[in-house]
């Protein structure tokens, strides 16, 4: 038996990266989690061992800590790949301390990219984001749609650390880069050891639907209901998020086996499946039997109308496809929520 390749997981003990580091060891990597457990808790690490019956590797770390990153690279010799997570990535934050999510989601990447050459580490996957293309033109969106001026600083960076790596591997430096374009993440684990836990008040609609199911919050608010959609709601592309990671897994062994046509590619991640809010709610209260209170409220600054994803591309190339159907998506959100409370977490 060869020795396990190892791959670090920077945003380890976040909501995708947790997923996603179970499903690195289920397919028999050797997983190093950095995290600074800003907006995630280390007792993560505990769960995803409980999934997998293997302890990862965890450094309560800062990816703007040069000196501590290059360390971290040196103590655990032999990283083959990164998968980059570690961001700062709340959209209206973003407007209101723009510094701080340059600072943290350009800076991490800039440490890793120059750190990774010195270590011999030859690929990266980067976790990007639909909000690249603004309102697309097109429906659904390919790789090939123009990236759209950016709505928020959040989504800026996300812009500019694609540009970041592709003139890094333009410079001649020796990284394989894929950057996988993702839209909405939303589920949990069907084991429901891990999910989305936000700190605070959730940003993300599902927590907030869940939180409001179970009584946490009085009402979900949905932001208006006058778009030029069927229902007036706004449209996204809702992505199981296991099966999110699981195009990590395929995106790392693509570049370890040197698979890649070119030195960075792009995949958008999703489903193919654009859902209005007002049907996601009719789903989870028809998928889950549970019925909680929503309103209309007016419009919210800076959301897009309707995006979906054409995934063609990850489906052929990368070899991908999202699998879980969004009713049982929706039903192991709730049962991640119900766990929380049996667990007095919230």
């Amino acid at each position: 038996m060869s020795m396990k390749e190892r791959i670090l997981v920077t945003g380890g003990t976040g909501y995708i990266g947790s997923h996603t580091v179970v499903e690195l060891q289920n397919a028999g990597y050797d997983v190093v989690i950095v995290d600074n457990l800003s907006n995630s808790n280390a007792s993560v690490v505990d769960q995803i061992e409980k999934v997998t019956g293997i302890r990862p590797a965890f450094e309560k770390l800062d990816c703007l800590d040069y000196a501590g990153m290059d360390a971290m690279f040196a103590k655990y010799a032999g990283i083959k790949a990164v998968i980059h997570f570690a961001a700062s990535k709340a959209v209206g934050e973003s407007v209101q301390k723009p510094l701080l999510y340059y600072r943290n989601n350009l800076v991490s990447l800039i440490n890793l990219l120059e750190l990774m050459p010195k270590h011999g580490v030859q690929g990266i996957v980067f976790s990007s984001s639909c909000t690249v293309y603004g309102q697309p033109d097109e429906l659904p969106v390919t790789e090939a749609a123009p990236i759209k001026k950016a709505e928020s600083p959040y989504g800026n960076t996300k812009q500019i650390n694609e540009e970041i790596i592709r003139d890094t591997v333009t410079s001649g430096s020796p990284i394989q880069a894929i950057l996988l374009r993702y839209f909405n993440p939303i589920g949990a684990h069907p084991t429901a050891l891990i999910g989305e836990l936000p700190n605070g008040v959730p940003q993300n609609l599902i927590p907030y639907l869940t939180q409001t199911a179970i009584g946490i919050r009085e009402k979900l608010s949905v932001f208006g209901d006058d778009y030029n959609t069927p229902d007036g709601s706004c449209i996204r592309d809702y992505i199981n998020v296991v099966d999110l990671a699981k195009a990590h897994v395929v995106a790392i062994r693509r570049i370890l086996e040197k698979k890649q046509a070119e030195q960075v590619e792009v995949f958008n991640i999703g489903t193919g499946r654009g859902l209005s809010v007002l049907e996601l709610i009719h789903l989870f209260e028809e998928s889950t039997g549970v019925k909680f209170n929503y309103q209309i409220v007016g419009r919210r600054a800076g959301d897009i109308e309707q995006v979906w994803a054409n995934p063609e591309r990850a489906n052929k190339v990368l070899g991908w496809k999202a699998e879980t159907s969004i009713e049982d998506t929706l039903r192991s959100a709730w049962k991640w929520q119900l766990k929380l409370r049996e667990d007095g977490i919230q």
